[in-house]
């Protein structure tokens, strides 16, 4: 995203100084802003603390037959503004608090019926140092650690700052990490977990990228050639051969090119090379360097095509097979509004395979729109009520073991999407489970391992671009007591790959919870919202 002017907000902020315009053509840059040249920033609207009156969720634009529905939180804290969010592997949600310049942080646990709606709110420590981002890299690493560097903004002030943290959810505590040797700017870069484990992180301005060491924390620099153009505002999708697909923002002389990166390997180093047209401009950026040069979210589906959106108001769908783009559905244009896009913005893929996203009017501009897109056609469907005030930028969507969608859009509303009823999940993106003894009889508070297939999904799961990465493609147990129906979740880690082929092997460990009820379950193991076969256990002290 990118800074029309500074903006600053307080939990009772009611507007911005010097935010966006109506009219694009009238913003230019803060001399106030010191940035790489490559970047400017979008101007943040208010935050809207509380929680809203009754009728939220009503069904607005679209919410006829075939729309889910939306439901509001109720035991959201009345201080909270939810901000980006992520899923931790114990199958609770960590959720960035707005409210205090982005420092603050808490956990959305779902109640003893797995509901996400009834679930409670805890508090957890601040990053250290001070550190407050807003617009970030991040990732769930293989050892269940999740991780944030960077930020476009530190306390909503444009920094395109290099710092960085990681949390730890087993012993709630955050670690201060310094970004790669060297760098000047990582920002609202694009970072991913590779299929082999890796966590590799963009610089924001440049064609720089860097691999993790999560035991000691330092930073490797990735050698890759052939980049077209920086990575300012592009995003990356994991595809099912382990690569990287990107749409380019800052190619003025092709302004329709994509680009596939292989990772390096042994000797060979990573290489960037073309993936071909994308039919109609996605990025809005113009060949003599104008535009606001964003892009819309990625996603995968199961069907191994890449649903691929535009600030344009084009899509464009990629073909793994193949190799080939075709034109996808273009947004509407609604009257009173104008041409839908999204200038940056969230998808999460149902379990039915279709592609939920928000859509809004030109260029950081209101009110917001849904819309699930099925491979063929864009629909619109319900909304929530407070849509007035949001932009497609500030909504962010998260996929739950659930098959619902966690909504959050900088206020102290949150939001679950129940896909339409009838709605069947994909099957053949479900986890396989290898059969195992040891998983017949669990102990409370020990580890046990599950092997299988797909235990990572096939696909993502959760898309936005270079301004948040929370990706869902990592496993998670959940044990269902038979007698009660009550439900857990065992915390996962030491996961052997993060692919996302179809039949991809891997193995996992899970922790029984201490508290997990005693007696005969069914263990499931569930990757992007769609859950295994289950295995019968039981679980003692």
């Amino acid at each position: 995203m990118r800074s029309y002017g500074l903006c600053f907000m307080t939990a009772l902020a009611t507007g911005c100084v010097g935010a966006p315009s109506q009219d694009s053509s009238t913003r230019s840059r803060s001399s106030a802003i010191t940035a790489p040249a490559s970047s400017l920033g979008h101007g943040l609207p208010p935050i809207r603390p509380g929680v809203y009156p009754a009728g939220r969720g009503a069904g607005q634009h679209g919410g006829g037959q075939g729309s889910g529905t939306w439901s509001t939180l109720p035991n959201t804290p009345s201080t909270v503004a939810a901000g980006f969010s992520m899923l931790l592997t114990d199958g609770s949600v960590l959720v960035q608090d707005l409210a205090n310049v982005g420092g603050d942080w808490w956990r959305l646990t779902p109640d003893a019926n797995g509901s996400y709606l009834n679930g409670t709110w805890t508090a957890l420590p601040p990053t250290p140092n001070g550190y407050a981002p807003l617009y970030f890299a991040s990732a769930v690493l293989p050892d269940g650690r999740v991780i944030i560097m960077g930020g476009e903004y530190q306390a909503f002030v444009p920094t395109w700052q290099t710092q960085g943290a990681i949390f730890d959810p087993a012993r709630n505590t955050w670690t201060a990490v310094a970004g790669p040797p060297g760098w000047q700017t990582i920002g609202d870069a694009q970072s991913v977990v590779l299929a082999d484990g890796r966590f590799v992180l963009a610089n924001c301005c440049s064609t720089q990228m860097a691999v993790l060491d999560p035991t000691t924390l330092t930073w490797t620099s990735l050698s890759a050639t052939g980049k077209a153009d920086i990575f300012d505002e592009e995003g990356w999708t994991l595809l099912p051969d382990g690569r990287l697909l990107t749409v380019d923002s800052n190619n003025f002389a092709n302004l329709t090119n994509s680009e596939i990166f292989t990772a390096p390997s042994g000797q060979r180093a990573g290489v960037w090379a073309s993936a071909g047209s994308t039919v109609s401009p996605i990025a809005d950026t113009n060949a003599d360097g104008s535009g606001s040069w964003e892009v819309g979210p990625a996603m995968l589906r199961p069907d191994g095509t890449v649903f691929q959106s535009g600030a344009t108001g084009h899509t464009a769908v990629y073909d793994t097979r193949r190799g080939t783009w075709r034109a996808g559905p273009d947004f509407p244009v609604i009257a009173g509004e104008g041409q839908l896009t999204q200038a940056d913005g969230p998808a999460a893929l149902l379990p039915n395979g279709n592609v939920l996203v928000a859509a809004s009017w030109g260029v950081f501009n209101t009110p917001v729109h849904f819309f699930e897109f099925d491979g063929r056609a864009l629909t619109e469907v319900a909304r929530p009520a407070d849509t007035s005030l949001d932009s497609s930028y500030n909504i962010n969507l998260l996929l739950l073991p659930t098959g619902e969608v966690l909504e959050t859009n900088f206020s102290g509303d949150v939001e679950l999407y129940r896909p339409a009823a009838g709605q069947r999940a994909n099957d053949d993106s479900a986890p396989s489970l290898e059969a195992s003894d040891a998983l017949a009889h669990l102990t409370r508070g020990r580890s046990y391992r599950v092997r299988g297939q797909q235990l990572h999904g096939l696909s993502s799961g959760v898309s936005y671009g270079d301004d948040a990465q929370a990706a869902t493609n990592y496993p998670l147990v959940r044990l269902r007591n038979r007698a009660t129906g009550h439900v857990a979740y065992a915390r996962t880690h030491g996961f052997t790959s993060y692919s996302i082929a179809r039949g991809a092997p891997s193995e996992a460990w899970f922790d029984v919870p201490a508290t997990a009820e005693t007696g005969d379950a069914d263990l499931v193991v569930v990757a992007n919202g769609i859950a295994s076969e289950p295995v019968r256990v039981s679980v003692s002290r």
